[in-house]
């Protein structure tokens, strides 16, 4: 795969579910991919909540600390504006042809169901959506309502991957971040980016 090829946007909306959004984000830099970051409002008061991470309003300081977080290449790291829309993930010449919004909150599907746009992840969805890229949505709530299971329905139709955050439990999960990881790592599956956070079933069972 060339270095064109190696770069994905990623999303996080205002559901519950930081730090699937953060182990992923680590294991996206680690492959090598560079990654168009996208954080909502309400994403960063989730992050802050469950991951103990204030992140600044400002794309520029938030990406300074994510940099030193997460220790990576600062050029492998883009983070956007949450109207920034000259950012490349707004046009359809210039996006990545993947896109992961994890978690994806059920306000997030139904805009994107709807072709609302009103916001940068919105708009970098329908993007992904009109050229025929890969997207995925990590959804995290629960009960479901009947709007957000027809919303759900409607972006399946579409092509849409839609990946609820309910990890299994057989690989014998001994911690918090082993479930974590197993969602991560279904994600990364079908993306098609390799992974070894857990076997895939019937490989290397205990």
């Amino acid at each position: 795969m060339n270095a064109t090829n190696k770069a994905i946007t990623l999303a996080f909306t205002g559901a519950s579910g930081a730090p699937y959004g953060m182990r992923l984000l680590e294991c996206l830099l680690a492959a090598d991919y560079t990654v168009h970051l996208l954080i909502s409002s309400a994403a960063r008061v989730v992050l802050a909540t469950e991951h103990d991470i204030k992140l600044p309003s400002g794309p520029e300081a938030a990406h300074k600390q994510l940099v030193a977080r997460l220790n990576c290449e600062p050029d492998k790291l883009v983070v956007c504006g949450k109207e920034d829309w000259f950012s490349p993930v707004a046009s359809g010449s210039a996006a990545p042809k993947q896109m992961i919004i994890c978690p994806c909150s059920a306000g997030s599907v139904a805009a994107i169901a709807h072709g609302m746009s009103d916001n940068l992840i919105e708009r970098a969805a329908d993007v992904v959506l009109k050229e025929r890229g890969q997207l995925l949505l990590v959804v995290r709530e629960t009960p479901f309502s009947t709007l957000h299971l027809e919303n759900m329905h409607k972006l399946s139709t579409m092509g849409v991957t839609i990946m609820p955050a309910a990890p299994g439990f057989y690989h014998q999960p001994k911690s918090i971040d082993d479930l974590v990881d197993f969602i991560v790592a279904r994600v990364l599956d079908h993306m098609g980016i390799e992974q070894a956070l857990v076997p895939r079933w019937g490989y290397d069972q205990r």
